[in-house]
This record gives C-alpha cells, structure tokens and sequence, in this order.
C-alpha cells in the first residue's frame, strides 16, 4: 500500500532539493490515478497547512488524442497556490528559474471564475457563463522525473508538474462577449517566440478543442474524485498548452502573441541559476 503522505512528502523534496525522482511512482509501486489525487489533496494540506492558499487549477492532458494511449477517460489536474501564480505588470514579467529542476514553457488561456461550475457542462457558452475574465498566461512546468518520463498519475502525484503562471491583462468575459468568444477560442492562432524568434506556434483547438470546452470538461473532472472542492468563484483555470510545451533556461526573453482574438502579446524574461 502506498502512504501518501511519504509519497507527497518525497516529491516535495525533489522539487525543493532540485533533483530528480529515479523512478515514478507508478512503475515503483503501482501508483493509480485514484491514489495520486489523494497524494494530490495531501499535498494540499501540507501547502496550506505552511501558510499558502489554492487559488485555482491547472489542467493537464488536454490533447484527447493522447487520452486511449495513456487509458485516460478525461484530463487530469492539480491545484495552484497564492505563492506560484503572478500577474504581469502592463504584460511584462520577470521570473528567476533558480528553483528549478528541468524547467518548460506553455502559454495558455487562464480563466478567473466568477461564480461555480458544475460537472456535466458540454457547451461553450455555458461554461463562459461562470467567467468573470480570461487572459493569455504562460504556465512554467518543471518535472522531477528523469527525462520527463512519466505517467499521468505520476504528474498529479508532482504537482501536475506546476511550478509558476503568469497572468497577461484580462478581457472581461460579457453576456453580450460570449457568442464571440465561443467562435474566437477554437479558432485563434498563438506563437510562442524566443528573443524574437518564432519557437512554436498553435491554436485554441490544442486545448481540447476550445479552452471553454475544456473549462467544461475540467469542471466533470473534479467532480470525480471524492472530497474535492469544485470550481468556485474567484478561482483560476489555467486550460491546457496551446503549443508544444519547451524547454527554457534563464537569459532568454519569450513572447506570446495571438491572432484572432482580442488578448494583448504577453512578455516574460527569465533569469536566475539554471
């Protein structure tokens, strides 16, 4: 049987120590993805209990093409805490990396909730009913196990692998903005680019078809698992990578840029010890 609160207990110090896991837990005991998000609400307590809040979700696996490979029947996520998530000044952010391990890059659309979301929400409109704003953010993903190696119950087990988000200025979400936005998430465009240069590019279909969607789809997801408090308002969804997720390193300077929906270019330099 594995005690979830060593499990917990080891990945925190991987993280905090800078070293990597040898083997995930799913090969080295047989973690289950029933398992790992108890190991995921222990971890919630240890955070809260040194004085840190939730202040919302992240969500992982929100490609469905991956879901039959890896025997998922719907994303996976993890929470993010008061100490981790930023918000970027007029759109510029600096953050160290000094604390990493194997540090990656996503941009994303991060969502504010402004009241709850219930499981079982299939359409867009629906779920931007419950969105106060949405931005463009960046989420850093660093990882504890070699090579980046691992099962989905191995990254709700870490953290969902979070280890910061930047917020961009936010679009207030309307009852008169929705019918737009239900066209726009789908279909805008993103590029992701280093000191210039065009690194990645991608759309709102990489996250589950449409961020809104996989808003929705988060939301039943939740609803899964026993002892999990649901989406609420005031809390923030950052949903899924619109583009491959890159390695980083300090000294660079990334940008996101979208086309096809109204969100400002976000900028963040990256400094600290590699």
């Amino acid at each position: 049987m594995i005690d979830i609160h060593a499990l917990g207990l080891e990945l925190t110090a991987a993280f905090a120590e800078r070293r990597t896991v040898s083997t995930p837990p799913s090969s080295r005991d047989g973690l289950d993805l029933p398992t790992a998000y108890a190991v995921e609400r222990e971890l919630v307590r240890m955070r809260r209990s040194g004085g840190h809040q939730t202040v919302g979700v992240k969500v992982g696996y929100a490609n469905k093409a991956m879901w039959r490979v890896l025997k998922l029947d719907t994303l996976v996520w993890a929470h993010m805490y008061d100490h981790t998530v930023r918000y970027a000044n007029a759109n510029v952010a600096t953050l160290s990396l000094a604390h990493t391990i194997s540090p990656k890059i996503e941009p994303e659309i991060v969502f504010k909730m402004k009241a709850p979301l219930s499981a079982g929400i299939t359409e867009a409109a629906a779920a931007l009913e419950a969105v106060e704003w949405l931005a463009l953010g960046f989420e850093i993903i660093d990882c504890p196990y070699a090579d980046w190696k691992y099962q989905p119950a191995d990254f709700v087990a870490a953290y969902g692998l979070h280890a910061a988000l930047i917020v961009g200025e936010p679009r207030p979400v309307t009852a008169a903005s929705i019918s737009e936005l239900v066209e726009q998430l789908p279909n805008f465009k993103v590029r992701l680019s280093k000191d210039g240069q065009l690194v990645e590019e991608g759309s709102g279909r990489n996250s589950l078809r449409s961020p809104a969607l996989c808003l929705a789809e988060l939301a039943s997801a939740m609803a899964k698992q026993d002892g999990v408090e649901p989406l609420a308002a005031g809390d923030l969804v950052s949903s899924g990578t619109l583009t491959e997720s890159t390695p980083i390193q300090p000294g660079a300077t990334w940008t996101a840029s979208v086309e096809g929906i109204d969100l400002s270019t976000l900028t963040l330099t990256l400094v600290g010890a590699g």
